[in-house]
């Protein structure tokens, strides 16, 4: 897999703990990993939000709401 090269800043007590615990051999693995794992949270959470959304009374009647102010001459197609 390709690489690349990236800076970052730390909080100080952060990066003195980062460095005392992680060998300076696994530092780059771990920094992957950790921002691999956390991307993959929020992107369940926000699949998690879209299905509340979808599944929400609420927004089913605010939609219909918007459909209703929509008539023949709103020629607009949605790319979805």
């Amino acid at each position: 897999m390709a690489s690349r090269k990236l800076t970052f800043t730390l909080p100080q007590e952060l990066a003195a703990e980062f460095l005392h615990r992680v060998p300076a051999s696994l530092r780059s693995h771990y920094v992957a990993t950790a921002i691999a794992d956390r991307l993959r949270e929020r992107e369940l959470e926000l699949v998690r939000a879209c299905e509340v959304a979808n599944n929400s009374a609420d927004v089913a009647d605010i939609e219909r709401s918007f459909d209703a102010l929509a008539d023949a001459s709103d020629a607009v197609q949605e790319p979805w």
